[in-house]
């Protein structure tokens, strides 16, 4: 049997189709309308669709694309309640959604499922390479791809990935999750407001961090909810060992980084928020990296005041510009950012007001 199989509205059946298939069946838009914009924003997290935004309502024509679905990983989010404008929180598909109809709205073209393998400079042109080798053109390009998610490395993990082992909020999994025992690992405010959420329905709820406190790493108000939820229990200085299951997540073996004694407790559902990774490895040669691969923008590309080297103009880069002129790098896949949306949706804006000033000075 080939899986999955997907029913479409019209009653069409489709066997094992590529993200490609499904998008278009469902009205995504696959393919650009043109092949010369005057800016491509490259990702679907709330930086991208800031910039989307903004770049559409001010007048440029703007293209995003996203390789999966937007909404990146804040899409994922169960819930936000830190974003100015809700007060009574709102789960980041609500969100993503909002800002996705909003660029639209404005006249942004927003293309899925293509996966952006290059970036080359030609002249005033920037050059976007996708996979299947086809190629858009624009003035300036706004890189907001985000991060990917680190791979727990313990035995047991990777075999039981989709089977109570899941890596993000997997809101969709959040029923199975009623009356069980759920572990999140992680410290970050994504950990804590999936354990929130996840408190409602399960039958008890255990953050595993390795450092000896929440605080340094998880939001004030956060870690407060926190402590006054019965069903949450953190457990510092503590790590997976390995995991257990056959089929499907049963137990998992825990181990005290400070004596190293191990317990096995029993488990159905594990979601792992352990930082993550800037896939930014098709940007080689073309945009100064730091040494974890997170793009290097406007003051953080002179440390110590140096010139930046190889750029070619009598002006310093701007706030948020790479090392090459007319691309811009906005949200967490910039080096030293605040990693919050609020801050990726603000970088998103910035780079646009950057944008303009840059092509009225081209």
């Amino acid at each position: 049997m080939t899986l999955p199989v997907v029913i479409t509205p019209a009653g069409e059946a489709l066997v094992g189709p590529s993200d490609a298939e499904v998008a278009d069946r469902v009205g995504l838009a696959t393919t650009p309308s043109a092949k010369f914009y005057d800016l491509v924003v490259i990702g679907g997290g709330p930086a991208g669709l800031g910039a989307a935004v903004y770049g559409a309502s001010e007048g440029l024509r703007t293209v995003l694309v996203e390789q999966r679905a937007t909404g990146g990983q804040a899409g994922q989010s169960s819930r936000i309640e830190n974003y100015l404008g809700f007060p009574d929180g709102v789960s980041g598909a609500q969100l993503t959604d909002r800002a996705r109809r909003q660029a639209t709205k404005f006249g942004a073209e927003l293309l899925t499922t293509r996966e952006v393998t290059g970036l080359e400079v030609h002249g005033p042109a920037r050059t976007v390479r996708f996979s299947d080798g086809t190629a858009i053109h624009a003035h300036a390009v706004i890189l907001a791809t985000g991060v990917a998610y680190r791979q727990l490395r313990a035995p047991g993990v990777n075999e039981l990935t989709g089977l109570g082992v899941f890596y993000g909020s997997a809101l969709t999994e959040a029923t199975g999750c009623a009356g069980q025992d759920v572990y999140i690992v992680g410290g970050a405010n994504s950990a804590g407001q999936a354990a929130v959420y996840l408190s409602r329905a399960a039958n008890s709820v255990t953050i595993l961090v390795r450092a000896p406190s929440l605080r340094k790493s998880m939001s004030h108000y956060l870690v407060e909810q926190i402590e006054k939820i019965p069903k949450i229990t953190v457990r510092t200085c503590t790590e997976i060992a390995e995991a257990h299951g056959d089929g499907h997540l049963e137990r998992l073996t825990l181990r005290d980084s400070n004596t190293g004694s191990t317990e096995v407790v029993p488990a159905q559902w594990l979601f792992v928020f352990i930082g993550a990774a800037p896939l930014t490895g098709w940007l080689d040669g073309v945009v100064h990296r730091d040494e974890r691969g997170f793009v290097l923008a406007g003051p953080d590309l002179a440390a110590g005041g140096e010139q930046v080297a190889g750029w070619p103009l009598d002006r310093a880069p701007y706030h948020l510009e790479t090392s090459v002129p007319g691309i811009f790098a906005a949200g967490d896949v910039r080096a030293e950012s605040a990693k919050r949306v609020a801050s990726a949706v603000g970088e998103g804006a910035m780079a646009v007001m950057l944008v303009h000033r840059y092509l009225e000075r081209a």
